[in-house]
C-alpha cells in the first residue's frame, strides 16, 4: 500500500491535462522500463506495458487513465488575464479559486496564476455572488507583472497554451487521500504498482495481459485502438461516482453494471463479484449515469471483447476529490485477483 501511495503523489504531482501528457507518459515509461519491462507509446500517445502469460492465445487488457481535466488558453483580455476554455467535463465553479500553471509552449516557460471570478472583489462588484461561473467571467490572474494583452504576449503566452491544476495531494492521518485528479491517478497508481510486484517477485500471470494507459480519456477516446487482437476481456478501471442515489463509497471497490454507454458485459461483471466474495473484497455494485470508460470508449470502436468497469470510490469527482486507502486496497485487490484467475 505505501508503494500505492507513493505513486499517487508522483502522478499527481505532473501536470497531464488531456492533450498535454506526454511528461508523465514519458515518466511511467522509464519508470517500467527500469523495471524490465518493454512498453510502447502509440501514436496516439498512450503506453502499452505487455506482460507475457501462460496462455499466449487469450489476452487480458487492464486500462487506467493518464489524463486529467484541465484548461487551454482561450484569449488573452485587455487587461493581461486569460480567458481560458475547458479541457474535460466539469463545472467552473469547481476551479474557482485554484492556483494553477501555465505552461508556455513558446519558451517553454512555466507561469503560476490563480483562476478567480472577474467579479470577485466584494467591495466594488456587488453581484459577486450572483454572477454565472462561466467562461465569460472566469479568468486568470496571472503571478506576473502584467496590465494589459501586450504585456502578457511578451511573456510568450498564445492562444492554445496549456492550464494545469494545482493537485493539492494530501495523506491524512485518518487514511483519506484528497487531491485533485485521483480520477485516474489512483488507478494508474495500483497498476503500476501490480507490474512492479509482478517482476519484483518472478510471477506468472495465466494470460498474457496488457497494461494501457491512455491519455486521453477525459474527452471520450482514451484506449480505444492499439489493443492487441488476441484481447478476449478488457477492464477499465476508473474510479466508482459517489453521490444521490449511489451506492459506491470511499471505502470499497465499486464494480460498474451500466453507465452512460450502456451495461457491462455481464458475465465478466459477474466474474469480478464472485472473486469479491472468493476473496472477502468489500465492494460496491452501482450504476454511473453521467459516466464513460476507455471500456466503453473501446467498445464503440468496435471491438469484439467482454468489457468491465471497476475502481476506487471518488468523492466530489472532477473537484477537489477524494477517496480513503480501504478503497484503494479494496480496488487493488481486486485488480490482483483478476490477473491470476480464469476467463470469465
Amino acid at each position: 500500500m505505501s508503494n500505492t501511495i507513493k505513486y499517487i503523489k508522483e502522478l499527481t504531482s505532473i501536470a497531464s491535462p488531456t492533450g498535454y501528457t506526454k511528461d508523465i507518459i514519458n515518466y511511467v515509461d522509464q519508470l517500467v522500463k527500469d523495471w524490465g519491462y518493454e512498453s510502447k507509446i502509440t501514436n496516439k500517445g498512450g503506453l502499452m506495458v505487455t506482460v507475457k502469460g501462460k496462455d499466449d492465445e487469450k489476452h487480458r487488457v487492464l486500462t487506467a487513465h493518464l489524463d486529467t481535466l484541465g484548461a487551454i488558453v482561450r484569449s488573452i483580455k485587455a487587461d493581461g488575464r486569460l480567458k481560458i476554455d475547458l479541457i474535460g467535463g466539469f463545472a467552473y465553479s469547481s476551479i474557482e479559486g485554484e492556483n494553477c500553471m501555465v505552461h508556455v509552449n513558446k519558451n517553454q516557460a512555466k507561469i503560476s496564476g490563480t483562476i478567480l471570478m472577474h467579479q470577485s472583489t466584494v467591495h466594488v462588484y456587488d453581484n459577486v455572488n450572483s454572477a454565472e461561473r462561466n467562461q465569460a467571467n472566469i479568468e486568470v490572474r496571472l503571478d506576473v507583472e502584467s496590465k494589459s494583452a501586450e504585456d502578457t504576449k511578451k511573456l510568450g503566452i498564445e492562444v492554445g497554451d496549456f492550464i494545469s491544476f494545482d493537485p493539492r495531494t494530501i495523506v491524512t492521518d485518518t487514511g483519506f487521500i484528497k487531491s485533485r485528479h485521483l480520477d485516474d491517478k489512483v488507478s494508474a497508481a495500483i497498476l503500476l504498482n501490480q507490474l512492479k510486484t509482478i517482476k519484483e517477485e518472478n510471477l506468472e500471470l495465466p494470460y498474457t495481459s496488457h497494461f494501457y494507459f491512455s491519455n486521453n480519456e477525459e474527452i471520450g477516446y482514451g484506449a480505444n485502438s492499439s489493443i492487441p487482437k488476441k484481447t478476449v476481456e478488457y477492464i477499465a478501471v476508473d474510479m466508482g461516482a459517489m453521490g444521490d442515489d449511489q451506492t459506491t463509497d470511499e471505502y470499497s471497490v465499486s464494480i460498474c453494471v451500466k453507465d452512460s454507454s450502456g451495461p457491462y458485459n455481464f458475465d465478466l461483471k459477474n466474474h469480478l463479484v464472485s472473486l469479491c466474495e472468493e476473496k472477502k473484497i468489500d465492494y460496491r455494485l452501482d450504476i454511473y449515469p453521467r459516466y464513460g470508460s476507455d471500456a466503453s470508449a473501446a467498445m464503440m470502436a468496435g471491438l469484439d471483447i467482454k468489457h468491465a468497469l471497476f475502481g476506487a470510490g471518488i468523492e466530489s469527482s472532477h473537484s477537489y476529490e477524494r477517496t480513503h486507502k480501504k478503497s484503494v486496497e479494496a480496488t487493488e485487490a481486486l485488480v490482483n485477483a483478476y490477473l491470476f484467475s480464469e476467463m470469465a
